[in-house]
């Protein structure tokens, strides 16, 4: 419009025989002027998409493997599908989940002291005095001075970390950017050689990272992978397969509950939420996975307290279940509800009925990008429903019902959300079956960890896969265990890197090479950040030393993780 404009205002006082020619002699210029743009944005868009190290993702891993490749001097680009930066640590996961906190180094060490240094100053403490803070944490304060470290966070305050880091280090990250999972990878003689998105951006690198929670890179790229649980037989272990009959934490109906419509009917259909199918023997390998559901940072501070969002289409039938676990006396609505600071919290799944939106997620890892969005919002729906459920329904215990309605949404996060965490909790989907597979064997230090690269800690932890009928004819949860390591862990190299005859220039930090119970334990944020970290120094080794990622040099890769903190033993 303003060139148009322009235009007439000039021609308006020249002849007509000036004004063919004046305009004639403009078209020529717009015409040589864009052919000249467009031949130089080529050139230069080919050069800006290209990078020696191309992450797809931007999770925790993706900012820890872009920092570490930046500071070791190799260009890198963040292709992020996320507008948002940092996964679920900036996700809602303040309460940060890990054993023995001290085999935690490098980056990932270097972003919780960048925390501790946040709460460090007054601005920090809008809504509540420091001093006022319980500093609880899991196994250490959360506020740990003596280490300069902070380990509980609310999630505006991981994600500026993030982006602090981004900014400091100067790394490009092209946000809202979709892997084309069906003709985006290009593959030449084993390796990757570019990746296109939907928006028809094309990214060409030396080596690549999948740092998704998803795999989708590694599975477009034909990497060898597994969804679900694998039996028993596969890797010889105790905790894997289906579970039926092991009650681990709180997580299960503790009291008989009819899971029919009429109680003890069988005639009169399931409840929501419930499977008629078998669940399968013990040990055996099904495709299902652990239920997902929103880490919610909820507030009870009047002044950034928002009411409970009815969700569209609200149907009170969906917590029928609940409302019969409160009839048998069930107490426990609270315990989950893990402080944060400025009186907010990290509210996790608790209890046999709770925010895990059991058996809801199945066909999530190959789901394409349309069907992912569906699960999310039905997720989103389900858990916002419970919490309307919770503290509106006359069923609902009076004692419960007053206290959740001292709490609701947090105003000053996720603002551009609705106030809702923008990523939802995706504890386990694709799983790469590369060089090395890690299982329960090595976490209990029943077999060795060959070329260790960093070090895990947490509990063995699945939640529940699904919600079935017994024998007796009650309702009964499977899946959820609780198994200890005893102790850190290795998690070798291999875990990271696919089998040779699929991919050489491929790491993959998140989806790595594990069995569902063992991925249990590994898959806490501050191990996807020191794994990210550790794939991003094998990819600038195997540049430096122009071979494949499954044959770089251990010890110039463990030399090169040690000298900047990794501990890996």
């Amino acid at each position: 419009m303003s060139r148009s404009i322009g235009v007439n205002n000039i021609t308006n006082n020249l002849t007509m025989r000036q004004k063919l020619n004046y305009l004639g002699y403009l078209m020529l210029v717009i015409l040589v002027s864009s052919l000249t743009s467009s031949c130089g944005n080529s050139d230069k868009t080919e050069d800006i998409n290209q990078a020696d190290i191309i992450i797809y993702g931007g999770t925790s891993a993706a900012i820890s493997a872009a920092v570490e490749a930046k500071r070791s001097g190799k260009s890198v680009i963040v292709v992020s599908p996320d507008i948002h930066l940092g996964g679920l640590s900036s996700g809602g996961l303040g309460f940060t989940d890990t054993g023995d906190k001290s085999v935690i180094g490098g980056l990932a060490r270097e972003f919780y002291h960048r925390v501790w240094k946040h709460y460090n100053t007054e601005e920090a403490w809008n809504w509540q005095k420091k001093e006022e803070y319980g500093n609880v944490g899991q196994g250490t304060p959360a506020m740990d001075g003596a280490n300069r470290t902070m380990w509980i966070f609310e999630p505006h305050v991981a994600e500026q970390v993030f982006e602090d880091l981004v900014a400091e280090d100067q790394i490009r990250v092209d946000r809202d950017e979709w892997l084309d999972r069906e003709n985006g990878v290009q593959m030449k003689d084993g390796n990757i050689v570019s990746i296109t998105t939907l928006s028809g951006k094309t990214y060409s690198g030396k080596m690549f990272l999948d740092t998704t929670y998803e795999g989708d890179l590694m599975a477009a790229a034909g990497v060898s992978y597994h969804v679900g649980r694998e039996g028993k037989e596969v890797y010889g272990e105790e905790w894997n397969g289906v579970q039926t009959g092991i009650l681990h934490h709180k997580h299960y109906f503790e009291s008989d509950i009819s899971p029919y419509v009429v109680a003890g009917d069988t005639s009169s259909g399931l409840l929501p939420k419930v499977s008629g199918e078998d669940p399968g023997e013990r040990h055996s390998g099904d495709n299902k996975i652990q239920a997902y559901c929103f880490r919610l940072c909820m507030t009870n501070h009047p002044e950034n307290r928002l009411p409970w969002p009815k969700p569209e289409g609200y149907d009170p039938f969906q917590y029928e279940l609940l409302a019969r676990v409160f009839e048998h006396g069930w107490k426990d609505m609270f315990v989950k509800f893990d402080p944060i600071p400025n009186h907010k919290t990290d509210t996790n799944n608790h209890g046999p009925f709770s925010s895990d939106n059991i058996g809801m997620n199945y066909d999530y890892p190959e789901a394409s990008y349309a069907r992912r969005k569906e699960i999310i919002e039905e997720h989103e729906n389900y858990q916002k429903g419970l919490l309307w459920f919770v503290a509106n329904d006359p069923r609902v215990p009076e004692d419960i019902q007053t206290e959740m309605q001292t709490w609701g949404l947090s105003k000053d996060e996720f603002k551009d959300n609705g106030n809702w965490p923008h990523q939802i909790y995706v504890r386990e989907a694709r799983r790469m079956i590369g060089d090395f597979v890690m299982t329960e064997n090595e976490l209990l230090k029943k077999s060795p960890t060959p070329k260790p690269i960093g070090m895990g800690s947490y509990t063995m932890d699945s939640h529940n896969v699904q919600r079935y009928i017994k024998p007796d004819g009650f309702v009964q949860n499977e899946g959820d265990i609780g198994v200890s390591t005893n102790g850190p862990y290795t998690i070798s190299y291999g875990s990271l890197v696919p089998k040779k005859e699929d991919c050489k220039n491929l790491l993959v930090p998140v989806c790595l090479s594990s069995s569902h119970i063992a991925f249990g334990s590994i898959r806490m944020e501050p191990v996807f950040m020191i794994l990210g970290q550790s794939a991003a120094a094998a990819a600038v080794l195997a540049i430096d030393e122009n071979t494949v990622v499954q044959d770089v040099d251990y010890n110039k890769l463990k030399g090169v993780l040690v000298g900047k903190g990794q501990i890996v033993e």
